[in-house]
């Protein structure tokens, strides 16, 4: 691995916990929503982002060339290249491995989904961007989301242990640096899965979880089964207190606690 690339990875894994605590502030087309909820202010949701501390924060590269300054040495900066919707309404590689480094940033995630007529396109994402990343020395994160067909004929996210193993030997196979995943809810098949991958693996923070109390427990889990950390959003920009519930999500990668145990640190009831 060459220096630049250590480096990068280096900044983006910088706490003395070697864990990664991200948030991801990328939803864009997938989130769906310009008026109302978390995102409804890019502005006011990127600056209660960064009240809560967070290692990286991942963002689109028009968010970060317009937004990103203020925030620059304050935590690691990853561009989003990966615009999807499930159906494959939407589809298209929007960012590259040099447009990340022309805004300042840290890494270039590519967020795909697997499975389906068009699983072949999507892993060229991840192919080409790491063919172009190696002139650069800049890593490359994959965000890959697994597909499932058979309720739904547009698709669907799914979490089943084996479909998560595939997305990791898709992310395993493209040679990406880091990959993010959802968490089976299977400590010991997501162990497996953790001990047979040569990259580190942080979680995603999945769907909006009934109480924080539950996604922490999910992250506290998926940490004890080997996961290098959590890339978290709506769980997080869309709590009712950004910052509380960023500070519970820092406890429990950087400080070991467990999820009723955070929530306390973090001023939170037992049941938010």
């Amino acid at each position: 691995m060459s220096i630049g690339r250590q480096v990068r990875l280096k900044r983006i894994f910088s706490n003395p916990s070697t864990n990664l605590f991200g948030v991801a502030v990328d939803h864009f087309v997938g989130y769906g929503n310009a008026v109302s909820g978390g995102l409804a202010s890019l502005p006011k949701a990127l600056a209660a982002t960064m009240a809560g501390k967070p290692d990286s924060v991942t963002i689109q590269a028009g968010t970060a060339k317009n937004l990103w300054v203020p925030y620059a040495g304050k935590a690691a900066l990853i561009v989003q290249g990966g615009c999807f919707t499930v159906d494959d309404r939407i589809s298209e590689l929007i960012a590259t491995p040099l447009d990340a480094i022309r805004l300042g940033a840290d890494a270039l995630a590519v967020a795909i989904p697997v499975r389906g007529k068009t699983e072949g396109k999507y892993l060229k994402w991840l192919t080409d961007s790491v063919r172009e990343a190696n002139e650069f020395n800049i890593p490359i994160i994959a965000h890959i989301y697994p597909r499932d067909y058979s309720k739904n004929k547009d698709g669907e996210i799914t979490f089943t242990p084996d479909e998560i193993a595939w997305a990791v030997r898709c992310g395993i196979e493209t040679g990406v640096d880091v990959i993010k995943v959802g968490y089976p809810g299977d400590k010991k098949a997501f162990a497996q899965i953790v001990e047979s991958c040569p990259v580190p693996i942080v979680i995603a923070g999945g769907p909006k979880e009934p109480t924080l109390g539950a996604a922490l427990a999910s992250t506290r889990d998926a940490l004890d089964a080997g996961a290098k950390g959590a890339v978290v959003g709506r769980n997080a920009w869309g709590a009712k207190d950004v910052s509380k519930a960023s500070r519970a999500y820092y406890t429990v990668i950087h400080d070991g606690l467990n999820a009723q145990d955070a929530l306390k640190a973090a001023g939170l009831s037992a049941d938010e």
